[in-house]
């Protein structure tokens, strides 16, 4: 604060880490006639009559020491698990009390959850399959293990165990060999599905109470519907030839999407979840990606994005600035760049508005909560990390406060932000919504 005349001046700009794009600080003007000696009485009165420093909007709860490459995950209930040095513990996010240590594991690439189990597919060099372990969530206690790479998928606790291929990029959505479905609790082999070629493999959620299902788009232009209780094939159809990978075919609303070459451009086409058969075709216009926003499928291109209902097609709203999308629970992050490395603002999926400014600003990767989202900033050259709290209904993210030089890679929980140090640290803060 500074006085210039009888005008006082609070700037909280640029030194608390706010973006450039950020409205300047706001002046409180008070009258020209306004003694200065009165002003400083009042100032004073006010300071003095301050109680206690309030409580920071971030505050370390515990730290952990762990290894550059050691894996960690949040689960849903409020837990952190961490691979420290090959032990494998679970902690309480709110106190940092121990839970549970499995004992010296495998060091593993991530640590994924599943049907209350912990799947760990160990680090490896070549081409050897280093197979999965599973280990369960509630105590720690190991379950099984079995070759291949085991995967879930999302709203259906039966786990799937298939064989990715490599691409030069690394591994693809693309899977060849036998599709097998394996008992959470023993690790055995429910049913299998021969893919003698390879296929695109995908989870999709069928109508009112059906549960998820299993969908293989084959090389041969075959897509098919498998029950994942039996292995059944439930439908079948041709559908146009297409690349297939990475995102291609997109389940949305559980609406099968399909971009491929019509004539004479590019097309997309709709396919009913149960009976596959064909819904509509309509030209792209320019479009490349497909990705979930709410009930609604935006279609990304050069000239923007568009919003259609995955059902009709029909367009629901446009964004010409838009290239990318994210979601982060129940927050959608739209992107000026296709690669989302531009993050632009938290928007309203279904009408396509936008709710809060992220201009420079990154969203926190997890689940923080139905209402709102973290992000941060570097300032001072990457030298510090800015936290702030993104919430509708406030146009700005609202800023909590930095992190200690050094600290990156960070996941949000709901209260808590985990993030690595550069001194060998895993470090879990509280946070609140400062005001």
């Amino acid at each position: 604060m500074t006085v210039q005349g009888n005008t006082v001046v609070i700037d909280l700009g640029l030194e608390r880490g706010e973006p450039d794009s950020y409205d300047s600080p706001r002046r409180s003007t008070f009258p020209g006639w306004f003694p200065a000696a009165v002003l400083a009485v009042l100032v004073l009165a006010t300071s003095g009559a301050s109680i206690a420093p309030a409580k920071p909007a971030l505050s370390e709860v515990f730290s952990l020491r762990v290894g550059p490459a050691d894996a960690y995950a949040i689960t849903d209930d409020g837990r952190l698990l961490a691979q420290t040095f090959g032990l494998l513990s679970a902690y309480d996010l709110s106190d940092g009390e121990t839970q549970w240590e499995a004992g010296q594991t495998a060091p593993a690439f991530r640590l994924r959850l599943g049907s209350g189990l912990v799947l760990m597919r160990p680090w490896t060099v070549g081409s050897r399959d280093p197979g999965t372990t599973a280990i369960a969530l509630t105590d720690g206690g190991p379950r099984w293990s079995r070759p291949g790479n085991v995967v879930t998928l999302p709203g259906s606790p039966t786990l799937i165990s298939a064989q990715p291929i490599r691409n030069g990029t690394g591994v693809s959505r693309r899977v060849q060999g036998p599709v097998e479905a394996i008992d959470p609790a023993t690790g055995s082999t429910n049913w299998t599905v021969d893919v003698p070629s390879s296929a695109v493999l995908l989870g999709l959620h069928g109508p009112g109470d059906s549960g998820t299902r299993m969908l293989l788009v084959h090389d041969d232009r075959t897509m098919a519907v498998h029950d994942l209780v039996t292995g059944a094939r439930l439908a079948t159809a041709r559908i146009p030839a297409a690349d297939y990978d990475p995102a291609n075919p997109t389940v949305v609303n559980g609406i099968i999407l399909l971009r491929h070459p019509g004539r004479p451009d590019m097309e997309f086409s709709a396919y009913d979840p149960v009976t596959l058969r064909n819904l509509w075709s309509q030209p792209a216009r320019g479009s490349f990606e497909v990705d979930p926003c709410g009930v609604l499928a935006c279609l990304t291109g050069p000239d923007g994005m568009r919003a259609i209902d995955p059902a009709t097609g029909d367009v629901r709203w446009t964004n010409p600035d838009w290239r990318g999308l994210q979601q982060f629970g129940n927050m959608f992050v739209a992107y000026g760049s296709t690669e989302n490395t531009r993050p632009l603002a938290v928007i309203d999926p279904d009408t396509g508005a936008s709710e809060v400014d992220l201009t420079g600003w990154r969203p926190v990767s997890g689940t923080v909560g139905e209402d709102h989202l973290l992000v941060t900033r570097s300032v001072d050259s990457g030298g510090r990390t800015m936290v702030a709290f993104a919430q509708p209904g406030e146009r700005q993210p609202r800023l909590l406060g930095p992190l200690p030089d050094g600290t990156g890679d960070c996941q949000a929980a709901p209260e808590r932000l985990v993030c690595r140090s550069m001194y060998g640290q895993l470090v879990v803060w509280a946070y609140g919504k400062k005001g």
